[in-house]
C-alpha cells in the first residue's frame, strides 16, 4: 500500500486520486442567473444532501486546477443567492456533459447542449425540464476552503421547492430506484449507472442484530464465507431454535443429502446460495444443523 502527504504531491495528481477514490458523486446540475439575468447551466459532483429539517443541499464550484480561475456558476450565486439543482439520470447524461464545456461568459448552455428551460416558482433560475427532480433552492451561505487551485467553496442551498416528476413513482407514490435511473460520478471519463447495480441492505435500526462477534466460531473461519456474508449472519435478532433446525432438516431432501456427505464445505455452500438470496434464516439453519 503507498502512503501519501497530500502537501507532497501536485494538485494535479491528488485530485485524480481522490476522485477515482471516493464515488461514486451524485450530480448536482446548477442553474443559475448572471446579474444581468443570462442563464447558466453546470454539472458538479462535489454534491450531497446534507439535512432533511430543514432541507439543505451542498455542492461545491472549485477553483480550476489549472489556472486558479472560478466558475460563472459561483459568481453567480455569489451576486443572486439562488440556485435551482436539477438531479441528473441517464437519459440526459450525454447533455449534461457537453453543457460542462467553458463556454464564454453569457453563452447559454440551455441552448448548447440543447435542454429546455421551465420557469421556476420562487426563484428566478430556470429549471431543466428533462430532469425528473427539481430543487429550487436559495443560498444560505457560501464557505471558500482556499485561494488556491483544486480549492472547494461550499454552497449551502436550501430547498424551498421540489419537483418530481410522476414518470419515476411507483404505485405508492415513492420514487422508484429503476425508474429515476440516477447516474453519478467516478474518476477521470468514467460514470456509474445506479439502475444497473442496484441491490438492497437491510437497515439494522429496528432490530438488535447479533453482530459478529456472536458468530460461532468455525462460520467465521470458513473460506467460504466473505465479509458481507458475516454481515448479513450478524444482522439477525435470534439465531433459530433448536426445534426449528430440527424440522427445517427433517423436511429438506436437498439438506438431508448435503449433510451426510459431512463436507463441511458443501454444507457452508449451501449457506452461502441462501445468503445470496438474503434468506439469512434459511442459511442459519443450515449452518446450525451442521452440528447437530
Amino acid at each position: 500500500m503507498i502512503s501519501i502527504d497530500p502537501k507532497e504531491i501536485t494538485t494535479p495528481k491528488l485530485h485524480g486520486y481522490l476522485q477515482s477514490s471516493i464515488g461514486p458523486r451524485p450530480i448536482a446540475f446548477a442553474s443559475t442567473l448572471d446579474e444581468n439575468g443570462n442563464p447558466n447551466l453546470s454539472p458538479f459532483s462535489f454534491f450531497n444532501l446534507f439535512s432533511t429539517n430543514p432541507p439543505i443541499l451542498i455542492f461545491s464550484p472549485s477553483r480550476r486546477v489549472r489556472d486558479n480561475t472560478v466558475k460563472h456558476t459561483l459568481l453567480n450565486v455569489e451576486k443572486t443567492r439562488e440556485v435551482v439543482i436539477n438531479v441528473v439520470n441517464y437519459d440526459m447524461v450525454q447533455q449534461t456533459s457537453l453543457s460542462s464545456t467553458e463556454y464564454a461568459d453569457g453563452v447559454n448552455e440551455f441552448l448548447k447542449a440543447g435542454f429546455t428551460q421551465l420557469s421556476s416558482e420562487v426563484v428566478q433560475p430556470f429549471r431543466v425540464k428533462e430532469s425528473p427532480v427539481q430543487f429550487e433552492c436559495k443560498v444560505n451561505d457560501i464557505v471558500s476552503l482556499g485561494d488556491g487551485g483544486g480549492a472547494g467553496n461550499l454552497v449551502i442551498c436550501e430547498i424551498l421547492k421540489m419537483h418530481i416528476s410522476e414518470e419515476i413513482l411507483d404505485e405508492n407514490g415513492n420514487i422508484d430506484q429503476h425508474k429515476i435511473d440516477l447516474v453519478s460520478r467516478l474518476g477521470g471519463n468514467w460514470y456509474s449507472r445506479s439502475s444497473e447495480s442496484l441491490f438492497e441492505v437491510e437497515k439494522p435500526l429496528t432490530t438488535l442484530g447479533i453482530g459478529v462477534d456472536n458468530i460461532p466460531k468455525f462460520i467465521k473461519e470458513s473460506t467460504v464465507f466473505n465479509g458481507n456474508d458475516l454481515g448479513k449472519l450478524g444482522n439477525v435478532e435470534a439465531l433459530p431454535t433448536s426445534e426449528e433446525v430440527a424440522i427445517f432438516v427433517q423436511e429438506s431432501f436437498a439438506v438431508k443429502g448435503v449433510l451426510s456427505s459431512d463436507d463441511t464445505q458443501k454444507i457452508h455452500t449451501m449457506a452461502k446460495e441462501f445468503l445470496d438470496q438474503n434468506d439469512v434464516m434459511t442459511a442459519w439453519k443450515v449452518l446450525l444443523s451442521e452440528k447437530k
